[in-house]
């Protein structure tokens, strides 16, 4: 096999269910995944079937069909995001993609049936975390979820999670933090994100439509590792969520797929794989769990082909009382072949969490 159908057959192995639980519709999903032949063509390939649902978005939207239009919308930008979310060899695809990505999903966001704003959260040296606020109707200054993304993934993926949360009453504002989403094209990757998580909190604070002393965080691979990092260190977060995350990065790099080594480099800034691996020895949770005194809620799937369950077991072992596991033996990455057995789970966990 040549090598870039190597990385199409990995990318499909890999993330397919993820595909589908993250709002790709099955059918297109089929449809790519029999036409897409060499990764020169996922991108293409990806793009013009969201450029299909894009049009049909806009047609829908002429004709004051609103709810329509955003479905399209919604369809678009995760087809977008997912035909760029792992081509980092091909930077004016990458950029392209996600900028249509953020383009359609800000499009639709006035549509949804939850919808919401886009806000630019003040950070250091000038720059902004950009962040999707969406707020529960008829619940004034709602509890507040923040949602982080994992390695390849970017704030408009998170928004099935934030449906499940705003259908019970919590606000969700869904970030792309350093080396993430929007941010990934300035900002390396960092460690300590307690501290873009600490001007999140503070801008949160500013609002009087949401409820910024009930803030929980619900993170997604990578970003569940960053929601551990935050709730060791802020303690303005009332309960944390970390979903399919391992507790030392750099542990587990040979095992990653070559598709996630290649975006770790990317990601992190670093030359190659011998330098990502050396930036990732800071991303550990080693001396951190035991400051985790919120209620904290790990999640993960035996089937995991990243990392390896008894990182999940040791940190509700070193976390103690505070830590709840709910451990799946058929769960793959993230249990996205098993949606139904945690996601409304881990909202209503969440809701209990923050009252």
């Amino acid at each position: 096999m040549a090598e870039v159908e190597e990385r199409v057959q990995i990318a499909i192995d890999n993330w397919a269910p993820r595909f589908i639980a993250n709002g790709v519709d099955s059918n297109d999903l089929l449809r790519l995944t029999h036409s897409v032949q060499r990764w020169e063509d996922w991108s293409p390939s990806w793009f013009a079937l969201a450029a299909v649902h894009e049009r049909l978005g806009a047609q829908a939207e002429a004709q004051r069909n609103y709810e329509s239009a955003g479905e399209h919308y919604l369809q678009a930008a995760m087809l977008y995001h997912f035909g760029k979310f792992m081509v980092v060899h091909y930077p004016d695809l990458l950029r392209t993609g996600h900028e249509n990505n953020v383009r359609v999903y800000q499009r639709g966001l006035p549509l949804f049936e939850y919808s919401g704003e886009r806000v630019e959260i003040p950070y250091e040296n000038g720059r902004v975390i950009p962040a999707i606020l969406r707020k529960p109707p008829h619940r004034p200054r709602a509890p507040i979820v923040i949602l982080s993304p994992g390695l390849d993934s970017v704030k408009e993926e998170l928004h099935s999670y934030g449906n499940d949360l705003l259908r019970r009453g919590l606000a969700t504002l869904a970030i792309d933090g350093p080396g993430q989403g929007e941010s990934e094209f300035d900002l390396p990757l960092r460690p300590d994100y307690e501290v873009p998580i600490r001007y999140v909190i503070d801008y949160l604070s500013t609002r009087d439509d949401v409820d910024a002393g009930r803030v929980g965080m619900l993170g997604v691979s990578l970003g569940g590792f960053f929601a551990a990092r935050a709730a060791a260190h802020e303690p303005r977060l009332k309960a944390a969520v970390m979903l399919a995350a391992a507790y030392d990065l750099s542990q587990h790099f040979d095992r990653y797929p070559l598709l996630t080594q290649e975006a770790f480099i990317h990601r992190l800034k670093a030359d190659d794989g011998a330098t990502a691996r050396e930036k990732l020895k800071a991303f550990t949770l080693a001396g951190q769990t035991e400051h985790i005194t919120c209620p904290f809620l790990v999640i993960f799937g035996r089937r995991d082909r990243l990392f390896p369950p008894e990182d999940s077991e040791r940190v509700v072992a070193e976390v103690g009382a505070n830590a709840t596991l709910w451990m799946f033996d058929d769960g793959n990455h993230v249990c996205n072949n098993i949606p139904y057995k945690y996601r409304p789970q881990q909202a209503d966990w969440l809701r209990s969490a923050l009252g």
